[in-house]
């Protein structure tokens, strides 16, 4: 197959990353077969892997919060990245941090830090769907990421956070989240802090 082609099927299909299996799959090909044929596109430089066996388009711009969802799944962007995304901390936050109800992982990928924080499935709950460039995503609401930051801080023997904007977070909200860990403390931080 030629280039051209390849790359037209992926662009007609607007995916972003893609793994063998998807190529596969939309190519109608043997599995022996696509594996050379990504070996081949990756050693001409046309495809990228961003992480054994997910690539992309060379030239293909892709949003960091897209690649943080389809890097480790399931997982949605939370934490202190979150926090700043929503203008809820002042800082700007340059790690892309997220929660999974995976195994605890760190990636760095093309100059960018990736981290994942685990929960129980219980508390992977209150990220919503966002768009940047085309691409969807999940992060966290104002509220969730709020509470997942303070649980982790927890966790680390970290202060709770101290300053943010209290407008930005919706008490009721917040505690109903806190009360998905189980956690007496967690709930305690939450109502003192947003009283």
């Amino acid at each position: 197959m030629k280039w051209i082609d390849f790359e037209r099927h992926i662009k007609a299909k607007n995916i972003k990353l893609f793994t063998p299996l998807d190529v596969q799959r939309f190519l109608s090909r043997s599995k022996i077969a696509i594996t050379f044929l990504i070996h081949r596109l990756k050693k001409q430089g046309y495809i990228q892997s961003i992480k054994r066996g997910i690539y992309k388009l060379s030239d293909e711009q892709i949003p960091d919060l897209y690649v943080a969802n389809k890097l480790y799944e399931p997982s949605y962007v939370s934490l202190d990245f979150a926090l700043s995304y929503h203008r809820v901390i002042p800082e700007n936050v340059y790690e892309i941090t997220s929660i999974t109800p995976k195994t605890t992982r760190r990636f760095e990928i093309f100059g960018k830090i990736y981290s994942y924080r685990r929960v129980k499935k219980a508390a992977f709950a209150g990220y919503t769907v966002a768009k940047q460039k085309g691409c969807s995503f999940l992060i966290a609401e104002p509220e969730k990421a709020f509470v997942d930051a303070n649980y982790f801080r927890i966790l680390d023997g970290l202060k709770p956070i101290a300053r943010f904007d209290k407008e930005k977070i919706n008490p009721e909200k917040a505690l109903r989240y806190a009360k998905l860990f189980g956690k007496s403390k967690l709930i305690g931080i939450v109502k003192t802090t947003l009283q």
